[in-house]
């Protein structure tokens, strides 16, 4: 059995993208508008393909369904998560996810779209759009329906090294020159509130207003709720910064050597500074990979900070 299963990642062009998926992560992609890197997906609208061993060339979705055994026998029809880096080049629409139970019934059976970011860069005194400020859903269709944004949308500040779970339900928007790292569901649901009137060839991009309003959370969660502020990595450290129901995600700090015992079923993993070693296997910034049931002691060398997510069953 394999014991860590390397990708290469699939890429997106957005009208909001840029150039630093490129320049920071060294990826062959042409184009200016390179808005997204989905690392470890398994989705119609984008995949992930094998590197590398047994498998080479395969799509990680096709792995998933004909190979359950390394990802631990996951109950999960499909392949549970979906890990992206963004480079949001111009701020990002204001949308809204769906939970399981409105996706289901409004998305054809599409699971709901539950997702955290790690903040891999940010200008000096950035902040995101996470959350409102309306009191009741009479007072949110009256903000929405009279574009008062200003007023209706919250701000919350950030810096580099930061987390921050978004719920289904909660108003949101990365902001230009943002650099995240999301680990989310493997949906790709999104229902756009507001997108600043831009035109893409000449159009607007379709807005879902009335079905955002339906899936809106109201009153919102106070301020700050899911958010770990950042700190200095203590010497390889192992640091979980969320447990759901969806996944766990760890921020893995190595300097020289780190070694731990996997949780089950499977992890998620992706260098996001720095290069090293798994198991004695080169690995560098942009690396993206699958630490696989059969691999039962992982050894990290070298000097790295990797973002880690384990799927909850």
């Amino acid at each position: 059995m394999e014991n860590v299963i390397f990708l290469q990642p699939h890429f997106t062009h957005n009208v909001w993208g840029g150039t630093r998926l490129r320049k920071d992560f060294g990826y062959n992609v042409p184009g200016s508008d390179i808005g997204e890197c989905w690392g470890i997906a398994a989705h119609p609208n984008g995949e992930s393909t094998v590197v590398g061993g047994e498998f080479d060339g395969m799509r990680l979705s096709e792995l998933y369904e004909t190979h359950r055994e390394l990802f631990g026998n996951c109950r999960s029809r499909q392949f549970p998560l979906l890990v992206k880096i963004i480079d949001a080049n111009d701020d990002l629409s204001i949308q809204v996810h769906p939970s399981d139970l409105y996706a289901i019934e409004h998305e054809n059976g599409s699971c709901g779209k539950t997702e955290c970011w790690y903040i891999i860069d940010c200008p000096d005194n950035a902040s995101l759009v996470v959350g409102h400020n309306a009191s009741s859903r009479d007072e949110m269709k009256k903000m929405i329906e009279q574009g008062r944004w200003d007023e209706f949308l919250r701000k919350l500040p950030i810096k580099k090294g930061d987390f921050i779970q978004i719920n289904p339900g909660t108003v949101h928007a990365i902001t230009a020159g943002c650099l995240i790292l999301e680990t989310q569901q493997n949906s790709d649901i999104t229902y756009r509130v507001y997108d600043y009137e831009r035109l893409t060839d000449g159009k607007p991009r379709p807005l879902h207003i009335r079905k955002s309003m339906e899936v809106i959370t109201v009153p919102d969660y106070p301020v700050g709720v899911g958010i770990v502020h950042g700190k200095t990595p203590g010497k390889s450290e192992r640091l979980r910064l969320i447990e759901n129901n969806y996944y766990k995600v760890f921020r893995l700090n190595v300097e020289e050597e780190l070694i731990f015992t996997p949780d089950p079923p499977f992890t998620n993993m992706s260098v996001i500074e720095g290069q090293g070693k798994i198991n004695g296997t080169n690995v560098h910034k942009g690396a993206h990979f699958i630490v696989t049931a059969g691999c039962e002691r992982v050894e990290l060398t070298g000097n790295m900070l990797i973002i880690a997510s384990v799927p909850v069953q």
